[in-house]
């Protein structure tokens, strides 16, 4: 459970950071509908399930609107970290819930961030055979099925963070690391973004020793200023880490 807490706590801090980057890059027709320049996060609503005696928090919430509409619209994100058999059914009473509290309409949004690569739902329906009662959708973003060498040469700091969340593998995971500090430094953001970024990629691809040693030596291979800020930044993170053990 705490390790579900602490992944929960990363992404939501990731995505309040950066939504309007994470929108832009995973889901471009939202990017393109609903206005970024005015958006508010909306304190996590806690659904209580009498019948299985469940309580569950909304991940990620956005009150904004469509862009030359007036009345709000929700974004609602879910960060779904192990698989769930009944979770597009999740999905439906989270909307029902948030629609029959807000009476808006809600853009519900499923991303999937566990390693196993499944082909989830994207809809949950209710029917007989003589009728359809429900057909609900939602957008879903399944980071295992992303190729990480397509994102790398992307200058957007989600696209960085979420490499470590994307399909590679094991013997592709010092390169990924590389590629994700070269992206660090294209990017120049600000220190505090910086530790965000490197805190998130670090909890979920950490090199073992004689990995980071192969690292070492891949980044002797590239240009000789993007090599030290690179060591800037590994050297920077490593001691914010120490001063916070």
């Amino acid at each position: 459970m705490k390790k579900r807490i602490g992944h929960d706590r990363l992404f939501k801090e990731l995505l309040e950071t950066f939504f309007g980057e994470f929108v832009e890059l995973f889901f471009p027709q939202v990017y393109e509908a609903i206005d970024l320049e005015h958006i508010k996060f909306l304190q996590q609503e806690v659904f209580t399930d009498v019948t299985r005696g469940d309580k569950h928090r909304i991940d990620i919430l956005v009150e904004t609107s469509l862009k030359g509409e007036s009345g709000i619209v929700l974004v609602h994100v879910e960060n779904q970290a192990s698989a769930q058999k009944d979770f597009a059914e999740r999905m439906f009473i989270y909307f029902s819930r948030l629609y029959q509290k807000h009476r808006c309409r809600v853009v519900p949004i499923a991303v999937f961030t566990y390693p196993e690569k499944r082909n989830e739902p994207d809809r949950f329906k209710l029917a007989f055979p003589f009728m359809s009662v429900l057909d609900f959708h939602f957008l879903t973003l399944e980071l295992n099925k992303h190729k990480w060498q397509d994102y790398i040469q992307s200058k957007n700091p989600v696209a960085a963070a979420l490499l470590s969340k994307m399909g590679y593998q094991k013997k592709e995971r010092v390169q990924v690391k590389l590629e994700f500090l070269r992206m660090l430094v294209r990017m120049e953001l600000d220190p505090a973004r910086m530790t965000l970024l490197t805190g998130f990629f670090e909890t979920y691809l950490i090199l073992n020793e004689e990995e980071e040693r192969k690292l070492e030596e891949e980044m002797g291979k590239v240009d000789e200023k993007e090599a030290k800020r690179m060591i800037e930044i590994t050297t920077s993170w490593e001691e914010k880490g120490r001063v916070k053990g």
